[in-house]
């Protein structure tokens, strides 16, 4: 966040001697001046939704520049909202939510951070280019925000291109222009135990190269599967596949923030309507109905989606711990082969 803000005025402090409010910024309706104004004014408000852990709706508050400010007064105030958003975010637990309309309505602080970051670079750039000034921002800033919330987006020849290419602000070969967009944050399901938290692409990489995702993890975590499914949601990423609420979900015991493992979707749901669903436990969480918890939870959540007529699962046909956990969960046998055996999750209710 500071990086992106320091990078921002830095930029735009070379050029406050412009006119900023007679010149539209960019593709825009606002002008340079009020673009500027619009960045301070989100920095503020994404601090004040994370520090103030505001669950349903904005908090109703604005800023308003002082009479006579100008345009390097106008940097100031941005310079000022970043800090204030950095700081919420380096003193927000991770397991904290705060409400934002797009799409799930709970973002934690690395999706407030990337927003922030987002807002930073691509007004930073409309400014720019409308007062003729070359702006590129510092490596990796835009990575950060593309696979933190735009999991959607295949990536393109850089970050930078893709993201502008992204929010309808530039072009990509092969690509038709965007000309409406939104971004995404990871989803959250809550059960009485547990957080499934829908995998981002950058936590989805960390995961697949032997890190921790971003999780504190009950000893023997993650396991194998969970890396393994970590990797494969990641090559759906690069390949533009990659959808955040059909997608891994980390389990995360509420009562200390621990990961102890991992469930989720093979891929979004196909053409019949059949979404695959799989899960993995770390060995010393297991034999506590976790597993059954959350697959009862991630199932009833998946056939309540619009498009969803099947949930499955394929199990080995000799892990029985497995085929148990399937049937506590409320699926029933459905066809198999000597190897394995399939299940589908019964709407009609399901044992205690």
């Amino acid at each position: 966040m500071e990086e992106a803000v320091a990078d921002c005025v830095a930029a735009l402090g070379a050029v406050t001697g412009h006119d900023w409010g007679e010149v539209r910024a960019g593709r825009l309706e606002w002008t340079c001046r009020e673009t500027a104004v619009h960045i301070a004014e989100d920095l503020f408000g994404y601090a004040g939704q994370l520090a103030g852990r505001h669950r349903e709706g904005y908090a109703p508050f604005g800023i308003s520049l002082e009479d006579g400010a100008d345009d390097e007064g106008v940097l100031r105030v941005i310079a000022t909202g970043g800090a204030l958003l950095a700081a919420a975010v380096r003193t927000t637990p991770r397991a904290v939510r705060a409400w934002h309309p797009f799409p799930f309505q709970q973002v934690n602080r690395e999706g407030f951070a990337a927003m922030g970051v987002a807002e930073v670079l691509l007004h930073t750039h409309d400014i720019a280019e409308a007062l003729g000034v070359t702006y590129q921002p510092p490596a990796g800033l835009a990575e950060f925000v593309l696979t933190r919330i735009f999991p959607h987006v295949r990536p393109g020849p850089t970050p930078w291109r893709t993201l502008l290419w992204a929010t309808g602000r530039g072009e990509l070969p092969g690509r038709e222009p965007v000309t409406s967009w939104r971004w995404c944050s990871a989803p959250v399901l809550r059960t009485e135990r547990l957080a499934l938290e829908g995998l981002t692409p950058a936590a989805a990489a960390d995961l697949s190269l032997g890190g921790d995702g971003g999780f504190d993890w009950v000893a023997s975590g993650p396991w194998e599967g969970t890396r393994e499914g970590a990797g494969l949601a990641f090559e759906q990423y690069q390949e533009g596949a990659f959808r955040p609420e059909w997608t891994m979900y980390m389990l995360v015991r509420l009562e200390d923030d621990r990961a102890v493992g991992a469930m989720g979707f093979h891929g979004a749901p196909d053409d019949t309507g059949r979404v695959e669903i799989g899960y993995d436990l770390a060995a010393d969480a297991r034999g506590r109905g976790y597993a059954t918890e959350a697959l009862r939870a991630l199932a009833g959540w998946a056939v309540r989606q619009e498009g969803v007529r099947k949930v499955a699962a394929v199990v080995e046909r000799g892990n029985v711990p497995s085929r148990r956990v399937l049937e506590r969960a409320g699926f029933v046998r459905a066809g198999g082969d000597s190897a394995r055996l399939g299940y589908e999750f019964r709407t009609d209710g399901f044992r205690a």
